[in-house]
C-alpha cells in the first residue's frame, strides 16, 4: 500500500508539471537531433585475419574458451593495436600518423577483427588493411627472429657437446680398457653422444619450420554507410536526457510551489493533521468518523471552523455536506469567537490556497491561545459543520462596547449542537 501510494503521489507530480516535463524531453530530444547533424560522419572499416602459430611452440597458455591453440589471442590483439604495429602501417601508407585500430577477438575462435574508424571510407578501408599486413609482418619478424635466437643457442650447446666428446675420445685412448676410468669415459661419452644427437634433430627442425604468422581472410572494404553518428543513439540519449532533466526540474519545482493540492502536501508543508480529506471520492461513513475525530480531538465544547480561503462556501460549486457533532460551532463572524474557542479546524479548498496562507491563519490563532486540532481538505464538496439549535444573534462590536453586554446569547453557547440540515452562512448574509 506504501508503494502504491508513494508511485501515485509521485505520477500526480508529474502530471500536474506535465508541461515543464515535456518541455524538456523535447528539447532534449531537439539537442540530440541537432548535436547528431553537427557531428560529422565517421566510416568504419575491418579486416578479419586468421592467426595461426608459428615455430614449434611448447602449450605453456592454459585452454579456456578464448584459448584453444598454442597461442594467446588477447596477447595478439594487444600487439595488433600496439604502437610498435601502428608505426609499421603508417610507413606502409606513407604517412606520418594513422587512425588507432580496435582489435577485437570473438570467443572460440583464432580470429581477429582489426578495426579502424576515419573520416573517409577509403581512408577507413586502407589503414584496416595495413593494420592487418603490418601486424603479419611484425609477427612474422619476430618469430624469424625468435628462431635465429633458438638455433644459435642450439648450435652453441652441439659445438660444446662436440668439443666434450673430442675430450672423451682422446682421453678414452690413453686409459687402458680394463680400468674403471675407461669405463667411465666410456658412459660419458655414450651420454654425450645422445645429447649431440638430440641437439642436431632440435637444430635441423628449427632449419626446416615453416614460419606461417596467419592470413587475412576478410579483406576491408570502403563502408557505404556512416557508423557514426546513430540515429537511435543520439535522439535516444537526448530524450532519456530530457526525461531525467524534466523530472527532476518537476520534482524542484514542485517542492518550490507551495500552493496545496493535495492532503499529503497539507500535512508536509504545514505539519498539521489531516483529520479527513473529503477531494476523493468519499467513502461511507467518513462523515461521521470526521465527526468523532473532531469530538475527540477538541478538548472543550466550542470549535472554531477557519475556512480558508475565507470564500470557499461561496466559491463551492456543490452544496456543503452536513456533518453534526455536540459540539458549539463559532465560525468566526462573532467578535467574540476567538476569545471564546477552545480549539480551531481548518477547512482548506485544495489549490485555492499556499502554506503561508495556512501559516497566518495559524499565527493569528496561537496569539489568541487557540489550539489547531486538525485540518479538513475539500475541493468540490465543502463541509459545514452544523451551528446551534438557537443561533445566536449577531451583535456589533460598537454596541458590546457601548452596552457593556458580555454574554449575550449564553443560552445558546451552553446548549449543545444538534443535527440541523441548512445552507451556509454566506459572506454578507445574516442567518
Amino acid at each position: 500500500m506504501s508503494s502504491g501510494t508513494d508511485l501515485d503521489e509521485h505520477l500526480s507530480l508529474l502530471r500536474r508539471r506535465w508541461l515543464l516535463l515535456v518541455g524538456c524531453v523535447v528539447f532534449g530530444g531537439t539537442a540530440g537531433l541537432a548535436l547528431m547533424r553537427l557531428t560529422p560522419p565517421a566510416y568504419t572499416a575491418t579486416t578479419q585475419v586468421l592467426v595461426m602459430p608459428v615455430g614449434p611452440q611448447d602449450q605453456p597458455n592454459q585452454v579456456t574458451s578464448r584459448q584453444r591453440e598454442s597461442l594467446n589471442l588477447d596477447t595478439e590483439a594487444q600487439i595488433a593495436q600496439s604502437s610498435v604495429v601502428a608505426a609499421r602501417a603508417a610507413a606502409a601508407l606513407g604517412v606520418t600518423a594513422i587512425e588507432p585500430a580496435e582489435v577485437t577477438v570473438p570467443p572460440n575462435s583464432a580470429v581477429l577483427w582489426i578495426s579502424v574508424t576515419a573520416a573517409q571510407p577509403a581512408t577507413a578501408a586502407a589503414q584496416a588493411a595495413a593494420y592487418a599486413e603490418a601486424y603479419l609482418t611484425n609477427r612474422r619478424q619476430s618469430a624469424l627472429t625468435a628462431m635465429a635466437e633458438q638455433q644459435q643457442a642450439v648450435l652453441g650447446k652441439l659445438k660444446q657437446v662436440n668439443a666434450g666428446i673430442d675430450q672423451v675420445i682422446k682421453q678414452l685412448a690413453r686409459l687402458p680398457r680394463s680400468s674403471a676410468e675407461h669405463a667411465i669415459a666410456a658412459q660419458r661419452q655414450g651420454v654425450l653422444n645422445r645429447q649431440a644427437a638430440s641437439l642436431a634433430l632440435k637444430y635441423d627442425a628449427l632449419r626446416t619450420v615453416a614460419v606461417t604468422p596467419g592470413t587475412v581472410i576478410s579483406q576491408a572494404t570502403p563502408p557505404s554507410a556512416p557508423s557514426s553518428p546513430s540515429l537511435p543513439l543520439h535522439l535516444g540519449t537526448g530524450l532519456m536526457a530530457g526525461l531525467l532533466t524534466g523530472s527532476a526540474a518537476a520534482y524542484a519545482r514542485d517542492r518550490l510551489d507551495r500552493r496545496l493540492r493535495t492532503a499529503a502536501d497539507v500535512e508536509r508543508l504545514t505539519g498539521l493533521p489531516v483529520l479527513s480529506d473529503l477531494s476523493s471520492p468519499r467513502e461511507h461513513g467518513v462523515l461521521h468518523e470526521l465527526a468523532c475525530a473532531v469530538v475527540s480531538a477538541c478538548p472543550g465544547k466550542r470549535l472554531l471552523v477557519r475556512a480558508l480561503p475565507a470564500d470557499l462556501y461561496a466559491s463551492s460549486l456543490a452544496e456543503p455536506l452536513a456533518v453534526s457533532a455536540p459540539l458549539v460551532v463559532l465560525d468566526g463572524s462573532d467578535v467574540r469567537d476567538l476569545a471564546r474557542a477552545d480549539a480551531a479546524v481548518l477547512l482548506i479548498g485544495l489549490g485555492l490556497v499556499t502554506a503561508h496562507d495556512v501559516e497566518a491563519a495559524r499565527r493569528q490563532l496561537a496569539r489568541h491561545d487557540v489550539p489547531i486540532i486538525g485540518v479538513v481538505t475539500a475541493t468540490d464538496a465543502v463541509p459545514s459543520f452544523v451551528p446551534l439549535l438557537e443561533p445566536r444573534t449577531h451583535t456589533p462590536l460598537g454596541k458590546l462596547v457601548a452596552t457593556g453586554e458580555l454574554e449575550p446569547g449564553g443560552a445558546a453557547e451552553t446548549t449543545p449542537m444538534q443535527a440541523l440540515h441548512h445552507h451556509p452562512r454566506r459572506p454578507g448574509k445574516q442567518s
